[in-house]
């Protein structure tokens, strides 16, 4: 194309972007779709999703994601792999800088999602990879026969927990409150599962371990101060996300966390850049938002180009 490469670029392939690609395809916008990594975002991680619409047994999330991208497959919407290493969003013509090239565009959406929050504490960066790790789907098959520690209680501490007991013999959850965050079935679920023994009021300060890996964990508990190691052969870790916009600081509004501010138009502090998913300051980072999020800012984006 001359001049304007493309009238949208999408940043990130997951639910939000994916979302985006499909309404800005049947739309006829020309489309760039850009991931880093494999489309499908940290959904390809999940093992099972219960809560979306449309699927009343359940659903993975590679087959969910691999779905989605047939859709936008559909309606002829540009994937390429890249990263953003840089942006000048000042004009009225959008400067995406990769590695590899330079892309323009009429707009931009913002999907890059969010990666694992870690703990900060000695030992785990140390063991990452080594029996430390923030994804069950893919490292729980190495624990078969083994004691892990799984570290938070929310949703997702929960749930992937849940998935470990395929494979541990036993689960050691550590929450730093007295009561779990994550939805009273997913509660009711792992309260009942003999493998799973709750830790509560606690927190881990140290990872400990040999030349193979993890051999054990310091547990604090917070309202006695008192610390103890637990023997365990893995530690999986799930107390929060921070948001992947290394690339946005400086170019669009963020929050103290990170977050891209954006209004309930998806509208970012930049005329024609628009931001969806768990990249923004959203009350609720699941699919089903992000969909919606995704939804949103494609129907802006137009509206915006249709005006310009």
């Amino acid at each position: 194309m001359s001049g304007t490469d493309y009238d949208l670029v999408i940043i990130g392939a997951g639910p939000a972007g994916l979302a985006a690609a499909l309404y800005a395809g049947r739309a006829r916008l020309s489309v760039l779709l850009l991931e880093k990594a494999a489309p499908g975002g940290q959904i390809l991680v999940t093992d099972w999703i219960e809560n979306y619409p449309g699927f009343p047994e359940g659903i993975s999330g590679t087959d969910l994601m691999m779905h989605m991208v047939a859709q936008v497959n559909r309606f002829g919407v540009d994937i390429q792999t890249g990263e953003v290493i840089s942006m000048d969003l000042t004009g009225q013509v959008k400067r995406l800088e990769l590695n590899d090239k330079t892309i323009t565009a009429k707009t931009v959406i913002i999907a890059s999602g969010s990666s694992p929050s870690k703990l900060g504490i000695p030992g785990e960066n140390r063991y990452l990879g080594r029996g430390v790790s923030t994804c069950a789907t893919c490292d729980g098959p190495f624990f078969k026969d083994s004691v892990i520690v799984a570290v938070g209680g929310g949703d997702t501490a929960v749930q992937e927990s849940l998935y470990l007991t395929r494979f541990a013999k036993k689960i050691f959850l550590i929450h730093r409150r007295d009561q779990l965050r994550a939805v009273k079935l997913l509660q009711e679920r792992v309260k009942n599962n003999d493998k799973v023994e709750i830790i509560w009021d606690s927190t881990i300060t140290e990872i400990k371990g040999g030349a193979e890996g993890v051999e054990a964990v310091t547990v604090k508990n917070l309202k006695t101060g008192v610390e103890s190691d637990l023997a365990a052969e893995g530690c999986f870790v799930w107390v929060g996300t921070i948001p992947n916009t290394e690339f946005a600081v400086g170019h669009v509004e963020l929050d103290e966390k990170g977050f891209i501010i954006t209004n309930g138009r998806m509208q970012t502090s930049i005329p024609g850049v628009y931001a969806a998913g768990d990249v923004r300051n959203t009350p609720l980072r699941q699919v089903v938002t992000a969909v919606g999020d995704g939804a949103i800012a494609a129907n802006e984006a137009m509206h915006f180009i249709e005006n310009m």
